[in-house]
């Protein structure tokens, strides 16, 4: 059942809403493209529904750049919380805490103000996929840093086969769809 009441299977919704794009960004990565699933209202709704649900007492809901804000922002209205955008590192414009993490592809850098969080606030993680884990670990560590703690970690897709999930072993963790 969709939150909103709609008949129907969350996960399913997703996977119908989601497109493959072979061989980007890189030869042998297949992308998971969401802009399908964000073009249609009533999905995009249910979605962001089926992200916040379960998670009432929330101070911040931390997005992760960039599509995690797509997603993280309107989760945080709907728990009434504040949204804090992690973001790619030198984009931010005050003081940060930075945290380097491996990527399938790579490596990189991302950042939150030192001031996003206070200690003690309850911070939900939202992003899009839950890949290899670097950059939700990361962000986990982030939050920590400041005093806060990772009320949980939720996606819209976790891509099991790269084991991400083993990455958080302490953490709540939860996926609209699992592949």
């Amino acid at each position: 059942m969709y939150p909103d009441g709609v008949a129907g299977d969350l996960g399913e919704l997703v996977k119908a809403k989601i497109r493959d794009v072979p061989d980007y960004p890189q030869p042998g990565i297949i992308f998971k493209d969401i802009t399908p699933l964000l073009g249609d209202g009533a999905a995009f709704s249910a979605v962001v529904a089926g992200l916040a649900v379960g998670h009432p007492d929330v101070d911040k809901v931390a997005g992760i750049e960039a599509r995690g804000f797509i997603l993280a922002a309107p989760v945080a209205c709907t728990l009434g919380a504040g949204f804090v955008p992690v973001r790619k590192k030198g984009k931010l414009p005050a003081a940060t805490y930075s945290e380097d993490y491996q990527l399938e592809y790579g490596t990189a850098t991302i950042e939150v103000h030192q001031d996003a969080f206070a200690p003690g606030h309850r911070v939900l993680s939202v992003d899009d996929v839950l890949a290899s884990g670097g950059t939700a670990c990361a962000t986990a560590n982030l939050v920590q840093r400041a005093g806060a703690q990772v009320a949980g970690i939720v996606v819209l897709l976790e891509l099991s086969f790269l084991d991400g999930r083993s990455r958080l072993p302490d953490l709540p963790v939860e996926s609209l769809l699992v592949v």
